[in-house]
């Protein structure tokens, strides 16, 4: 693996550096409230915040592409905006491409984010942020239409006349939320501009039918704990009935398709979900050593159902998806990464995943 340790060092302090006042089409890379920008929900004045590089309504014919990148369940996008504006820099990709982190922003329950004037307050905790459940504020909007508007601020052509290919990325939970929004979401094919998913480490998926690995092979819990010796993806993975007798709620959602009985699911088939998941192009990266119990890694009877580990679980739901679904899902094993956003988003190997193009 090649990875540029002096520029990661550094970039923090280069893409950082105040811009000269007449530099007005810099990009804006401090993840400060001068990046910072409103997005508007829904028909009233629900708003939620995103960093983002360049303006989202001002005329650019600069940018190329764009990245998403969704943060974990600390809902820290000033973290994951510093790690996808250093991916750019890395890949020489500032100039040309918007870079934007949302801010999925909570005062609900134990979580206490300080919120400005109508700005959304999402559920806190648990699975519904990061499977398009509904605002603990607002009940006629979820996660996933934060998304959505995002999307179409990007695929405006008024705005981004050049723009033809946008990433929505993700890690750790945000990885949960891209892996279920690239299976649900309804602009994919209406936005005019190609959309791609990067997932990277997610504790869960959505698993498409009842069946689950078995814990044999590659999947067998001393087996999936020893993967880190392999920088290659893992393939023997075999699927059948699994044993609810012990966790009779294994195939709820978000971790299987049954009883989506709220948020932005509501309404489409199981066939539908599974069709979408098939055909809408997706990227997971899995961590080499990603392997132990850290990070937030969810031990529910429900996740230990698809695997032992993140990167078995992972392992096992790419080959199932593309053995099972026909679908054309690619994975890497990202060389010598835990369970961190920043080591897998600057690794060489993954900069031309998320900056197509360049």
């Amino acid at each position: 693996m090649k990875r540029t340790l002096i520029a990661v060092a550094i970039v923090a302090t280069v893409v950082s550096a105040p811009r000269p006042a007449s530099a007005q089409a810099a990009a804006c890379t401090s993840a400060t409230a001068s990046c910072t920008e409103w997005v508007p929900l829904g028909t009233g004045a629900a708003r939620s915040l995103v960093y983002r590089t360049y303006p989202l309504k001002v005329r650019n014919d600069r940018i190329r592409r764009a990245l998403v990148m969704v943060h974990g369940t600390l809902r820290n996008p000033d973290r994951y905006f510093r790690t996808a504006t250093t991916a750019a820099f890395l890949a020489g990709a500032l100039d040309d491409t918007i870079v934007i982190a949302p801010r999925i922003a909570s005062a609900d329950g134990r979580c206490k984010d300080e919120l400005a004037p109508n700005e959304v307050s999402w559920a806190c905790g648990g699975d519904s942020w990061r499977s398009g459940g509904i605002a603990a504020s607002d009940k006629r909007l979820t996660s996933f239409d934060f998304m959505d508007a995002i999307l179409r601020e990007l695929a405006d052509k008024r705005v981004f006349p050049n723009l033809t290919a946008i990433v929505v990325a993700g890690h750790s939970a945000g990885g949960q939320f891209v892996a279920r929004y690239a299976m649900a979401n309804k602009v994919h094919e209406s936005l005019g501009v190609a959309v791609s998913y990067v997932v990277a480490n997610p504790s869960s998926y959505a698993w498409p039918d009842a069946t689950r690995p078995q814990p044999v092979d590659d999947a067998a819990p001393a087996n999936a704990q020893l993967g880190w010796k392999s920088e290659q993806p893992h393939t023997n993975f075999s699927y059948g009935p699994f044993d609810a007798s012990g966790c009779p709620n294994y195939d709820l959602w978000p971790y299987g398709l049954e009883e989506r009985t709220s948020g932005y699911t509501v309404g489409e088939s199981d066939a539908q979900l599974k069709k979408q998941l098939a055909a809408r192009p997706t990227t997971y990266l899995l961590s080499q050593v990603d392997t132990l119990p850290l990070g937030g890694f969810d031990s529910s009877c429900r996740a230990m159902a698809q695997g032992a580990t993140r990167r078995a679980r992972g392992e096992a739901f790419v080959k199932f998806v593309n053995e099972h679904l026909g679908a054309k899902h690619d994975v890497l094993i990202v060389p010598e990464c835990g369970h961190n956003d920043r080591c897998v988003y600057t690794t060489d190997e993954v900069l031309p995943v998320i900056f197509p193009g360049k």
